[in-house]
């Protein structure tokens, strides 16, 4: 079988990428391991433990594609307010929305939430979906790539788009380099009810061993609920996951002074590796890559799935134009234009937060004194507060159209 284009992952870049090439003309097919089914939603039910604090460009895009009534359907918590401080001193820095006239800083969400409203979108496409359809082999020909699937099927398509996630198997296979390194930490991720309403606001803290973020959630109604990330040295991380609940919640409350009062409820926990990658490049004739498949950066602000989405509305809008001029799309001249928009931004993205993830962690008084006094001088001054909190919107930089008010 041949199609215009192949993207492999049907996770929430992939998908927005095949909905924004929908009514090209071109043939488009999304393939993906798993069931590509969007599953049952009742308003009670757990919440999912892995969110993304979906900026104001994300949601602009989802809006646009028809995504984000399905999302809202569902639940997500806006949070109008962002509290840092550093626990090892006094210095800490708030942010706003109202300071740059927005009504929200952004929208924290499910990872299944996005999923599943993404795919009700699809399912309701002209996209063709291949379900349960997981790559094997993968080889240039003559006319682009021939993919082989676990069960035998075979495709052919002269332009290839890797969306599979930061252990890519296209990348993998296709033998692009990528530069990597291990945090030597580990983020632990849950749920939590704490004795306190989150007060619309995403709290973080950077403790000796690693940043701890509170970032608010709602279900019915109930606004005690936040998602916490706190990140830790493997050993740490180790001994906090043999905790009983009651004795965790205990050591997260210690941990987060108590900001929200007592941790009361904890849901069941999760323990993830950090590790940055990031592909030396994001095209090849024939090739592309996008979203963690490309690069994939410390969860300190949330910013990995945002940075995934203006990829996929930037490389959309770079083929829907050459698309329409006739060229040919596969061509390193065409793909070139996506990763010349694309990754200054997310190496720019990626510098800052490993500058702040190497800043906090260090033991260096005069280090320690300096970021607490930035911190505290940062705060009173609302023109560099009020970039920030456009940077945190996603609305700087080379916007792509979908992202536009």
């Amino acid at each position: 079988m041949h199609a215009d284009l192949i993207i492999v992952g049907a996770g929430m870049v992939g998908s927005t990428l095949a909905l924004a090439l929908e009514g090209s003309g071109l043939r488009v097919l999304l393939l993906d391991g798993g069931a590509l089914e969007a599953a049952p939603f009742a308003a009670g039910q757990p919440f999912e433990p892995r969110v993304s604090a979906l900026s104001e460009a994300s949601r602009r895009i989802l809006a646009r594609l028809g995504a984000w009534d399905g999302i809202l359907a569902r639940r997500a918590t806006p949070y109008t307010a962002m509290r840092v401080w550093d626990g090892s001193g006094t210095g800490q820095i708030d942010f706003r929305a109202a300071s740059v006239h927005a009504e929200v800083l952004g929208h924290i969400v499910e990872n299944r939430v996005v999923q599943d409203a993404l795919l009700e979108r699809l399912q309701a496409s002209t996209v063709e979906l291949w379900p349960q359809a997981r790559l094997e082999q993968l080889r240039r020909s003559a006319d682009g790539w021939l993919l082989t699937l676990a069960d035998g099927r075979q495709l052919r398509t002269p332009l290839l788009v890797a969306a599979d996630g930061a252990r890519s198997a296209v990348r993998q296979l296709a033998g692009c380099a990528t530069r990597e390194w291990d945090y030597l930490h580990h983020a632990i991720v849950t749920s939590v009810r704490c004795a306190q309403p989150h007060q619309s606001t995403a709290w973080q803290r950077f403790t000796d061993t690693g940043p701890l973020a509170f970032l608010p959630l709602e279900r019915d109604g109930d606004r005690h609920w936040c998602s916490i990330v706190w990140s830790c040295p493997p050993a740490q991380a180790e001994q906090l996951m043999a905790l009983d609940d009651g004795t965790f919640a205990a050591a997260l409350t210690r941990a987060f002074e108590a900001r929200l009062g007592a941790v009361l409820e904890v849901d069941p926990r999760l323990c993830l590796p950090l590790r940055q990658r990031h592909a030396k490049r994001y095209v090849e004739p024939g090739l592309a890559l996008i979203g963690d498949a490309a690069h994939s950066i410390h969860p300190l602000a949330g910013q990995g799935v945002n940075l995934g989405f203006l990829d996929a509305a930037t490389l959309a809008e770079v083929l829907l134009h050459a698309h329409g001029r006739g060229e040919r799309l596969a061509g390193q001249r065409v793909l070139g234009r996506f990763e010349r928009r694309r990754m200054p931004a997310n190496l720019a993205m990626m510098a800052a937060m490993e500058g702040f993830e190497r800043l906090f962690q260090a033991d260096d008084l005069a280090l320690r004194w300096l970021r607490n006094a930035g911190l505290r001088l940062m705060d009173g001054h609302h023109l560099a507060k009020g970039l920030f909190v456009r940077q945190a919107l996603g609305l700087s930089g080379d916007l792509p159209a979908l992202a536009h008010a």
